[in-house]
This record gives C-alpha cells, structure tokens and sequence, in this order.
C-alpha cells in the first residue's frame, strides 16, 4: 500500500514544486489542501502516513492547524519562517516529528529529504531495553512517530532474547542500571555477536557521572545520551546512526553486487555459495552447480554495439533472478558473460530440467530480450555436487561439462547425468 501524505499549503508555487518532488522522488500518494476545513474533511477520508503544514493557514490563523492534526495523531512536519526557544518548545508539546525553516530554494530540497528519510525509518527496527516502563513508553512514542518499528524489552535477559530471535533489529536504545545486568555488560554481550557494521548501540541514563559515556563507548556502545533528553538531539542522533547503518549497507551492496546485472559479483557467490556447500554437507540435502554462458556474445557486441550486448546482460540476469527466486537458489555474474547457480535441494536430473527450461525461456524469448533479431541463446554445464569436493571443484566440472555444450553445437544444457549416460553407452558398445 502506498504512502499518503497530507501537504496543507496556501502558496500555489511551493505546493506545485512540493507536489511534484514528493510525488516522483518518493512514491507516495499527494493530497494537497489550503485551509483547516478541506484538512479536517481529508482527515475524515484517509489515514495519512505523515503531513507538511505551515503553522497558518487562512482559517486558522493562531496554530490550531497543529492543534487538529496532533488531535488526528498525525505525524507532523512543520514549515517554519523563523525558529526559536519558545517555538521549539511548542513543537514539542505538540510532538511535532520535525520542523523546516524555509530558506528559499533549499526548503523543497530539505522537506524531500526529510520526507524521504522519514519514510525509510520504517525499514530499520528499534529495541528498546529499560526496567522503567514510563522510560520505556515515552521513548516508544518518540521513535513510533518518527515511523520507526520499535519494540521493548524490561531487562539485559529479555533483550538478548529478542535479539536472538529477530536479527532484523539493527538498533538498540539501553538504560544503563537495569537489575539484572547494566548497560555495560548488555553491550559486551551484544557486541560478541554482532559488530557496530550490524546493529548501532545508543546508551543511555540520568545519571550525572560523566565518565558513563566513556564507559558505554569503550564496552562497544555506538554513542551515548544523557537523560532528560533533548528531543532535537536524541532525533539527531539515532538519525545519525540510522545513516551510518543506511551508508554501510550500501557499501555492502556496491562489493557484494555486479553493477551491470544486479546480481551477486564472483567474491559475493563464492562466500555464500561455500556455506550452502558446508550446510549440505552437514544435513546430507542435495545441490548443483552450474555454469550458464551467452553464446557467440562478442558477435553480439561486435555487430550490434555494447549497448546491445549490455542490454542482453541485464534481461538473462532478471529471468536467472526470476527462475532462481522460485527455489531460493543463488545466482550470480561471476565474469564477462558467464554466470553461475547453485541449485539448494536439486539433485543431478532435477537440475538438468531446472537449466533446460531455462535455456527454453531464453530462445523463447531473444528478440524481446534484446529488442532485436539477436540470436540470443545460452549453454549450460550443470553437475550435482559432490559433498567431499570443494566450491572450485565443483565449479571446475561444470566448467567443462559447458565446454562439452559449446563443442556440441551451443544452445543446449549438458550436464554430468549426460556425461555417465555417454560413457555407458560407450562402454556397452566396447
């Protein structure tokens, strides 16, 4: 379902530019209105993910505007032309998730970029780990406005639990005294575990001994917060780490996943497609490796461009992505034009069927793959694995069992059944 956001604004140029940047750079629903009477009859009509006001509007001209929407329970992001102390602490009273002071062409770039984080906080899960529920719930409400999924836990035990069972949680908020264990010791635990690349730690407590940060940092916390909070600082702050977080996934992606195709580069499979080896090792299940090739691709590249011979790149990555989804197989781009599976819980004959309707989808499909009369077609060498081999020796025979396919015409999936089929068929005529 599709965000909506409520933009309530008067000056027609802002809410053209704020429509539009909102529209096309964050996928969500615009409803646009310029008083408090079109906003309350919207209210009525929708739940809103989020909504941009002003602090006037022509028929509420005093702030009731604010008024209205935290009555809605409406996440708010105001417009401001100036900010200072006595505004900041009305913001706050009215628990106004953030505030835009408007500064020209910036303002729109600002509110997208605000928007647009907002939005994204609901990928990222939050544990919130304090013996004092009052702490807890007014923490929870914070961090539940800002879209945030955030759960709690009572004591160190309980979080470590929580942790165990849901790895999605990549940060964790956590009182220092607590009866069971401190914030110290939660955090050493946490850390055995998970690094700081993983899951941000923020400590927190009332207490007036400054050393507590220190203490927090050096134990493998990620940054450190004195009660009473500041709301602007403690928003700050767990944005910061969010980012960090946000950065180094992207980082993770960039050395894991081959730009062109989008799939997992050869370093990415080799790491993962060794532990799926070791996993079939220890429970005795099934797999294969194979080896898919684009048949004469550097007369594709040679007669049509690179363009074309990228564009034939892409479209047999997204059917490769498409038919290894199915069966939670992996595939990946592992150089120039080859790329690899590895087919979790198929056996020798399973896997020969799984590569042939691939190679079928791909003939089926090879003007449209590329958008011309390109004689898109691949070969295949697939063999079932052998549970005492390693990932190269696997990968080394359905390297040559692809070479076979190659000598055989191209266009055709050979595979390491074919292979004993041929030498019996060899030894019986001997």
């Amino acid at each position: 379902m599709r965000d909506k956001i409520l933009l309530i604004e008067d000056s027609v140029a802002l809410s053209i530019l704020l429509k539009t940047r909102l529209a096309d750079e964050t996928n969500a629903e615009i409803f646009h209105c310029e008083t408090m009477s079109q906003t309350a009859d919207l209210l009525k009509r929708h739940k809103f993910t989020l909504a941009l006001t002003g602090l006037t509007v022509p028929d509420a001209p005093n702030g009731e505007i604010l008024n209205l929407l935290e009555k809605r329970k409406v996440p708010t992001i105001v417009f401001t032309a100036t900010v200072d102390e006595q505004a900041r602490q009305h913001y706050a009273e009215k628990k106004i998730i953030d505030y835009i002071v408007k500064d020209g062409r910036r303002t729109v770039d600002t509110v997208v970029k605000t928007v647009d984080r907002i939005l994204a906080n609901r990928q990222f899960s939050i544990l919130i780990v304090d013996d004092a529920k009052a702490a807890r719930s007014s923490l929870k409400e914070i961090l539940t406005r800002q879209n945030f999924t955030v759960q709690e836990a009572y004591s160190g035990a309980q979080a470590l639990d929580i942790l165990a069972s849901n790895p999605s949680i990549q940060l964790v908020i956590t009182d220092y005294y607590m009866p069971d264990m401190d914030g110290y010791e939660l955090t050493r635990l946490i850390r055995a575990g998970r690094s700081s690349e993983e899951l941000r730690i923020i400590g927190v407590s009332s207490s007036t001994d400054r050393m507590l940060s220190a203490h927090f940092l050096k134990a493998g916390a990620s940054d450190f917060i004195y009660r009473p909070f500041v709301p602007e600082e403690l928003q700050c702050r767990i944005d910061n780490n969010v980012e960090t977080l946000k950065q180094l996934m992207r980082l993770r992606e960039l050395a894991e996943k081959d730009h062109l195709s989008g799939l997992p580069n050869r370093r990415s499979f080799f790491d993962h497609a060794t532990g799926l080896l070791e996993n079939l090792k220890v429970t005795g299940a099934r797999g294969a490796v194979a080896i898919v090739d684009i048949d004469h691709f550097k007369q594709i590249n040679d007669t049509f461009g690179h363009s074309a011979g990228d564009k034939a790149l892409k479209m047999l990555a997204n059917l490769l992505s498409d038919f290894c989804s199915k069966g939670e197989h992996l595939a990946a781009r592992i150089g120039g034009e080859e790329f690899a599976i590895f087919l979790k819980g198929l056996d020798g004959q399973q896997a020969h069927a799984f590569c042939e309707s691939l190679r079928q989808e791909v003939a089926a499909n090879a003007e449209s793959l590329v958008g011309s009369e390109i004689p898109l077609t691949i070969s295949v060498g697939v063999v079932e694995v052998e549970k005492g081999g390693s990932l190269d020796q696997q990968l080394t025979a359905a390297d040559q069992l692809l070479y076979i396919a190659k000598a055989n015409g191209r266009n055709c999936v050979y595979s390491d059944v074919m292979a004993r089929r041929e030498l019996s068929r060899l030894d019986q005529m001997s």
